[in-house]
């Protein structure tokens, strides 16, 4: 299975978050799984790929072209896949990938989990999206989705799109 993981290229983070990424990078590899993934040399990106490759691993970079000239692309990437822009990047990891974990993240990890998942809500595909809810890190986004719910703004159940894991056996068990 091909698993697009999207998370933070930032280096300021709780070390819990890379301590996990690692162990979900591992896991991948070691139940032969591909991970996709934006291809940078920073933060859970570079952290998911190199846990990945020395556990044997293989991966896939979707790596926008302004990413590769700043001397950013990280040496765990096997396939290059150069993009245009984030619109561009974020439709080839649609195409590559079989189901969408993110990691904790920022603002682009959120723009992807919402188009991954709104692209389901009309039909594009049937991919599961799964918030990785590491030490709680996804509560607040989770709130703010029952709360759209309740409010009446999401059509049918926001939890048919977009799952929520707090431990690699629930993301296990949710793909098989």
């Amino acid at each position: 299975m091909k698993i697009c993981v999207f998370c933070s290229a930032n280096q300021q983070i709780d070390p819990a978050f890379l301590t996990m990424t690692a162990e979900l990078g591992r896991w991948a590899a070691e139940n032969s799984h591909t991970i996709v993934y934006g291809g940078v040399n920073q933060g859970l990106m570079e952290c998911v790929a190199k846990a990945a490759k020395e556990a044997g691993g293989h991966t896939i970079g979707v790596v926008p072209m302004i990413v590769e000239k700043s001397g950013r692309l990280s040496d765990y990437v096997d396939v290059d896949i150069p993009c245009d822009n984030l619109s561009d990047r974020k439709q080839l990891m649609m195409d590559q990938s079989d189901v969408f974990i993110a990691l904790p993240g920022g603002i682009g990890t959120i723009d992807e989990i919402f188009t991954v998942a709104s692209s389901a809500t009309i039909g594009y595909h049937q991919k599961k999206v799964i918030l990785y809810n590491m030490k709680g890190f996804w509560d607040g986004l989770i709130a703010v989705l029952d709360d759209l719910q309740a409010k009446g703004m999401i059509r049918g159940e926001w939890r048919d799109y977009i799952k929520t894991a707090d431990s690699i056996e629930e993301i296990s068990q949710m793909i098989q």
